[in-house]
């Protein structure tokens, strides 16, 4: 497991981690979950003070289930059930309670609350391009604790001595362009006999995009069997190509257009017997109108670029040119939330923090960005 330094003491960084963390409350009624997963009528722990608990947590990496607990009683949230010890201050910080409550949670109940999250964010954004959304597809891989039960789950990566002692998870997660919101990731195993590509969970990702919105990719999602699963989800895409594989389709596709630092192709795109075999819900016959784009950003950078969208090279670029943004924001999910460090023991229970993570990540990422436009800085730097 990558050893990653736990972020230092920083009171003005917690600062802000509390101010974004207020956020969670405008985006829409949290007792919505309180209603979809309801518990017994008296408890203290509702689904919806769980979540917001856990959200807590992972934006607070460092704080014990005890610190969790404090912050619930000193804070106290409108959406508390009326509890007389909470009214009295008398709960207990006692955490069995808690942990109790964290294992009975519903996955389900974390996968809607995250998706609710993000889905608010992005609604409150202007899309990137006049009624569509762009989403960008990114993989990364996180070591977990080495647990017997995520180690079966999730392999370690062998070595020259054997298996090793980490379980590596596969993480592909879809950002909205122009907000940098994360939708709900999708994961697998990275090693072992059920490992799962970034490929395949990318197609999974486009379930989850409105119809009409743009897929943008690098060249590892630049291939056939991913393409056909953006159109046969209603979507547009734009992925980049390695510069072989580039060439390859130029050989037999037509110039239709050439700038100062671009040239545009038109092809008629099919499956090779490789794309057949690794994505065999590909019909034999499928065929994609395409069009071919290299566009020279710089004397080090030329974007290979392959898409069924009308528009120019020029604007495609301008698409890429947003991404920045995104890469740098996707930093925070690994490091200022300190992913890599969870105290998950059960894939369950991990799965369940993953959610939150990226709860948390995403409303960090939106009160870092309002600070920017402020002047006010990086948050967490």
């Amino acid at each position: 497991m990558p050893k990653l330094l736990k972020p230092p003491a920083n009171p003005e960084r917690d600062r802000q981690f509390d101010q974004a963390f207020q956020q969670l409350g405008t985006l829409f009624d949290p007792t919505e979950t309180d209603d979809l997963y309801p518990v017994r009528g008296n408890a203290v722990y509702t689904t919806c003070v769980v979540l917001w608990m856990l959200v807590y947590q992972r934006m607070q990496p460092d704080k014990t289930l005890e610190a969790a607990i404090k912050y619930l009683l000193d804070s106290r949230p409108t959406f508390v059930p009326k509890n007389k010890r909470l009214q009295e201050k008398t709960l207990s910080l006692n955490t069995s309670g808690y942990s109790d409550a964290r294992q009975r949670l519903p996955l389900e109940a974390a996968q809607w609350f995250a998706r609710r999250v993000s889905q608010s964010l992005i609604e409150a954004s202007t899309p990137t391009l006049p009624n569509r959304r762009a989403f960008l597809l990114d993989g990364t891989a996180l070591a977990l604790a080495p647990e017997p039960a995520l180690q079966k789950a999730f392999p370690p990566a062998p070595n020259q001595k054997g298996p090793g002692v980490w379980p590596m998870v596969l993480v592909t997660v879809a950002h909205e362009l122009n907000s940098g919101v994360a939708l709900n990731p999708e994961l697998g195993p990275k090693y072992g006999p059920n490992a799962v590509s970034e490929t395949a969970l990318g197609k999974k990702l486009m379930t989850q995009m409105p119809k009409g919105s743009i897929v943008l990719a690098d060249a590892g999602f630049g291939i056939f069997g991913v393409a056909h699963a953006a159109v046969e989800q209603g979507l547009s895409f734009s992925f980049r190509l390695t510069a072989l594989r580039f060439r390859a389709y130029r050989k037999r596709a037509t110039k239709v257009e050439q700038g100062v630092n671009f040239t545009s192709y038109e092809c008629r795109w099919t499956p090779s017997k490789k794309d057949l075999k690794t994505h065999p819900e590909v019909p034999k016959d499928a065929v994609l109108n395409v069009r071919l784009h290299e566009i020279v950003i710089h004397k080090d950078l030329t974007l290979y670029l392959v898409s069924d969208l009308g528009v120019s090279a020029k604007e495609l670029a301008a698409l890429y040119k947003c991404r920045v943004n995104v890469e740098i924001d996707i930093r925070n999910l690994k490091v200022v939330l300190n992913t890599e460090q969870m105290r998950a023991t059960s894939v369950a229970m991990f799965e369940k923090e993953l959610m939150m993570s990226m709860v948390a990540y995403n409303l960090v990422s939106q009160f870092r960005r309002q600070a920017a436009e402020l002047g006010v800085g990086r948050l967490g730097r």
